[in-house]
């Protein structure tokens, strides 16, 4: 096993919680709020906490795809297929399940998995270029 390329685990993170400050600001914004049925963004401590814990909850994302790929010492393009691959054979079918019990529309599947494709094609360009 190699070791863990922490900046690109840090960097990872980081891209991750900016894609989707951009998913869930400029892009999805307004259809995101229909569909979750909330108006205006948290404030105060409680935009800190909810911040914090995503960026948290990323990092626990990408270090694990970080040890992972430590472990295994994958070619450039196999990085980019497992970051893909775990956004779309991991994370958006968790999200789905949880969203099909809770009656969710596939408009919020939709805006929600698709931030986690993009987030983690970002992740794995972010690693192969720290390579």
């Amino acid at each position: 096993m190699g070791p863990v390329n922490w900046l690109a685990v840090g960097l990872g993170t980081v891209v991750f919680f900016l894609v989707g400050a951009v998913w869930y600001g400029a892009l999805f914004a307004v259809p995101w709020q229909r569909e979750v049925g909330v108006g205006e963004a948290p404030r105060g401590s409680a935009v800190v906490r909810v911040m914090g814990l995503t960026l948290l909850c990323e990092f626990l994302v990408v270090s694990t795809l970080g040890h992972l790929f430590a472990r295994t010492q994958p070619a450039p393009h196999v990085v980019m297929m497992m970051a893909l691959g775990f956004a779309l054979t991991v994370m958006a079918p968790s999200l789905g399940i949880n969203y099909l019990h809770q009656r969710k529309s596939l408009n919020l599947f939709l805006i929600d998995a698709g931030h986690f494709v993009v987030g983690m094609a970002a992740v794995g360009a972010v690693f192969i270029l720290l390579g």
